[in-house]
């Protein structure tokens, strides 16, 4: 329980209540218990296909492909990358948000299972997400997807994933680039000097003291991955990127992180939503039928259905 008393609203109950403990063994011990939920393979209103797909040096990962029924031919897709610190399984939650996805905003959603620490540091996990991309660009035929409507949405760890695959794309040429790029409470500053993170040390679910912690577990090289792609507000230019939609948590130590980088994007001509979501903490939205995670959760699909539709259709 938090030694501070934050005026976090009462609907995330339990959650607002408690942050999880952080620790090599306690990270391995949870990865052995978090399996996929059984629900997900239960929604009559969607089909579900496995797929194992060449990931970081051609090691495999798998990808989870949703589809809602009745989706049409050459439909948007997108992109899932669940949060958990870079060492947790998606949890209940992540998949509820997927489903939620696929199914409003109709479109195709592939989850990522990219591959954690500490047994796989960075940059395994940015380069898996980034490999998953370009997989699905050059699959999109088979997928029945529209190869210039793939946008790639994450949360906490997953927003930086996120980031980091958009970074990727531009730098390296992609054929296919990101329709946009949707946030939600991402870890992007790898200074760990904000006013946020300076002050949220206690928050619950997650506070700077819990990233001090898994710090050294998901990246105990930091020489081993480009700054951009470990901190990615500290890129050298954040031009010709995907348009995004940042979200953050009032009480969250990641949250002058969002904030920086909407200004950012926006400095350097990009079009950037910032959404500021009063009472909440980090992973607010694991209870997924609060009144606010269920606005929260229609802003992000109103964004990609404008996305996906509205502004496609007028090119």
């Amino acid at each position: 329980m938090s030694k501070t008393k934050y005026p976090i609203s009462r609907e995330f109950f339990p959650f607002n209540m408690f942050a999880p403990p952080m620790s090599r063994r306690f990270v391995l011990l949870a990865q052995k218990h978090m399996k996929t939920p059984k629900f997900l393979w239960k929604d009559k209103a969607l089909s579900v296909e496995s797929r194992m797909i060449p990931g970081y040096r051609g090691e495999a990962i798998e990808l989870l492909i949703l589809t809602p029924n009745g989706l049409e031919k050459n439909a948007p897709c997108l992109l899932h990358i669940h949060g958990g610190g870079f060492v947790f399984e998606g949890s209940n939650s992540h998949f509820r948000l997927a489903m939620a996805y696929a199914k409003e905003a109709k479109c195709k959603v592939v989850y990522v299972r990219y591959r954690l620490a500490p047994g796989h540091v960075f940059p395994v996990p940015q380069e898996d997400c980034y490999a998953a991309f370009l997989w699905v660009c050059g699959h999109a035929l088979e997928l029945g997807i529209d190869k210039n409507r793939i946008g790639i949405a994450g949360n906490s760890a997953g927003g930086t994933l996120t980031v980091t695959s958009c970074l990727m794309a531009r730098d390296r040429g992609a054929p296919e680039q990101p329709l946009f790029q949707l946030l939600v409470y991402p870890w992007l500053d790898g200074r760990n000097e904000s006013e946020s993170y300076r002050r949220y040390t206690d928050t619950p679910m997650w506070n700077s003291t819990l990233s001090k912690k898994v710090g050294p577990i998901m990246n105990p090289d930091p020489s081993a991955t480009p700054l951009a792609y470990r901190s990615p507000v500290e890129a050298e230019s954040h031009a010709n990127l995907p348009p995004a939609y940042v979200e953050v948590a009032e009480f969250d130590c990641l949250h002058d992180d969002g904030v920086l980088y909407a200004r950012l994007l926006q400095e350097a001509g990009v079009e950037a939503e910032l959404h500021e979501v009063k009472g909440t903490m980090h992973g607010f939205d694991t209870v997924f039928n609060a009144p606010t995670s269920q606005r929260m959760i229609q802003n992000r699909i109103a964004y990609m259905r404008k996305k996906f539709y509205t502004e496609h259709d007028r090119m």
